[in-house]
Protein backbone atom coordinates (compact mmCIF):
# COMPACT_ATOMS: atom_id res chain seq x y z
CA UNK A 1 0.00 0.00 0.00
CA UNK A 2 2.58 2.24 1.05
CA UNK A 3 5.82 1.29 -1.16
CA UNK A 4 7.09 4.29 -2.67
CA UNK A 5 7.71 7.88 -1.10
CA UNK A 6 6.84 6.49 2.37
CA UNK A 7 7.21 10.04 4.32
CA UNK A 8 5.06 11.68 1.24
CA UNK A 9 2.75 9.14 2.16
CA UNK A 10 3.16 9.84 5.85
CA UNK A 11 2.39 13.43 5.38
CA UNK A 12 -0.73 13.14 3.53
CA UNK A 13 -1.68 10.42 6.43
CA UNK A 14 -1.29 12.71 9.02
CA UNK A 15 -3.30 15.48 6.88
CA UNK A 16 -6.12 13.23 6.67
CA UNK A 17 -6.15 12.13 10.36
CA UNK A 18 -6.14 16.14 11.20
CA UNK A 19 -9.20 16.65 8.83
CA UNK A 20 -11.30 13.83 10.62
CA UNK A 21 -10.08 14.43 13.70
CA UNK A 22 -11.70 18.05 13.11
CA UNK A 23 -14.63 16.82 11.44
CA UNK A 24 -15.30 14.61 14.85
CA UNK A 25 -14.83 17.64 17.10
CA UNK A 26 -16.45 19.98 15.19
CA UNK A 27 -18.68 21.08 17.89
CA UNK A 28 -15.60 22.10 19.72
CA UNK A 29 -13.97 23.63 16.66
CA UNK A 30 -11.42 20.98 16.92
CA UNK A 31 -10.39 21.38 20.37
CA UNK A 32 -9.60 18.37 22.52
CA UNK A 33 -7.03 17.72 25.63
CA UNK A 34 -6.82 14.67 24.97
CA UNK A 35 -6.13 14.28 21.00
CA UNK A 36 -2.82 12.01 21.14
CA UNK A 37 -5.18 9.36 22.26
CA UNK A 38 -7.75 9.92 19.24
CA UNK A 39 -4.91 10.32 16.59
CA UNK A 40 -3.51 6.97 17.78
CA UNK A 41 -6.55 5.05 17.42
CA UNK A 42 -7.21 6.14 14.11
CA UNK A 43 -3.24 6.24 12.56
CA UNK A 44 -2.10 3.08 14.41
CA UNK A 45 -2.74 0.44 11.70
CA UNK A 46 -2.30 2.30 8.81
CA UNK A 47 1.13 3.62 10.65
CA UNK A 48 2.43 0.88 11.60
CA UNK A 49 1.92 -0.72 7.76
CA UNK A 50 3.67 2.01 6.10
CA UNK A 51 6.66 2.17 8.99
CA UNK A 52 6.70 -1.82 9.00
CA UNK A 53 6.67 -1.42 12.06
CA UNK A 54 5.20 -2.44 15.20
CA UNK A 55 4.20 -0.81 18.37
CA UNK A 56 1.55 -0.41 20.77
CA UNK A 57 -1.26 2.40 20.78
CA UNK A 58 0.48 3.56 24.19
CA UNK A 59 3.90 3.45 22.35
CA UNK A 60 2.31 5.65 19.46
CA UNK A 61 0.34 8.03 22.04
CA UNK A 62 3.79 8.59 23.68
CA UNK A 63 5.39 9.28 20.12
CA UNK A 64 2.80 11.46 18.98
CA UNK A 65 3.35 13.82 22.58
CA UNK A 66 7.13 13.73 21.81
CA UNK A 67 7.08 14.63 18.29
CA UNK A 68 4.44 17.79 19.03
CA UNK A 69 6.86 19.09 22.15
CA UNK A 70 9.41 18.81 19.39
CA UNK A 71 7.68 21.28 17.10
CA UNK A 72 6.73 23.40 19.33
CA UNK A 73 10.49 23.89 20.96
CA UNK A 74 12.49 23.59 17.92
CA UNK A 75 9.97 24.44 14.53
CA UNK A 76 6.87 26.42 15.83
CA UNK A 77 5.01 27.65 12.72
CA UNK A 78 6.30 24.45 10.83
CA UNK A 79 3.84 22.48 8.80
CA UNK A 80 3.10 19.86 11.39
CA UNK A 81 2.35 16.48 9.01
CA UNK A 82 5.73 17.30 7.54
CA UNK A 83 7.50 17.92 10.79
CA UNK A 84 5.70 14.93 12.11
CA UNK A 85 6.39 12.51 8.90
CA UNK A 86 10.26 13.30 9.26
CA UNK A 87 10.30 12.48 13.12
CA UNK A 88 8.50 9.14 12.36
CA UNK A 89 10.75 8.47 9.23
CA UNK A 90 13.82 9.11 11.03
CA UNK A 91 12.97 6.52 14.04
CA UNK A 92 11.84 4.19 11.68
CA UNK A 93 13.03 4.75 8.21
Amino acid sequence: MYDDHPEEKMIVLFEETGEAHHEAFLDTDGADPEWPTWYANYLHGDLSELLDSKFTKSELIYLLVTVDRELAAEAPGASWPAYYAGFFATRYG
